[in-house]
């Protein structure tokens, strides 16, 4: 293997583990998303590491969820209402207390655009 391509492998790899490790943090942390991390973890793996993959896809928890969004964009309905519920509390508390402007406005509304995408897509 060349020394460029061992390199861009190694970059994949990084960003599966990283998005992986931020996933798992965020089973812990009430307010840190964990499916985004973990399906971007997923097609990171896609391109540097397969086994990590192969595991990710026939994970019991995340596999299926992993599955749906791959082969449909398909996103659970509960999943969704409990996003939107979790933004909006969130985007409230920004908007309440949150000093500077830019922020008490930028993060409700890019919450906000967020919803409104995640909305567009298949139900399951």
């Amino acid at each position: 293997m060349s020394l460029q391509r061992h390199t861009v492998v190694l970059l994949w790899r990084t960003l599966a583990i990283a998005s992986l490790a931020v996933g798992v943090v965020g089973i812990v942390v009430p307010v840190l998303p964990t499916v985004p991390f973990i399906l971007v973890a997923a097609w990171a793996a896609g391109h540097g590491w397969p086994q990590l993959e192969r595991w990710l896809l026939a994970h019991p928890v995340y596999g299926p969820m992993t599955r749906r969004w791959r082969e449909r964009r398909a996103i659970p309905r509960y999943a969704k209402w409990l996003a939107t519920v979790s933004m909006a509390v969130s985007g409230s508390a920004v908007a309440l207390f949150v000093g500077p402007p830019l922020l008490r406005f930028g993060v409700p509304a890019t919450m906000a655009l967020v919803a409104a995408w995640m909305w567009t897509r298949p139900s399951v």
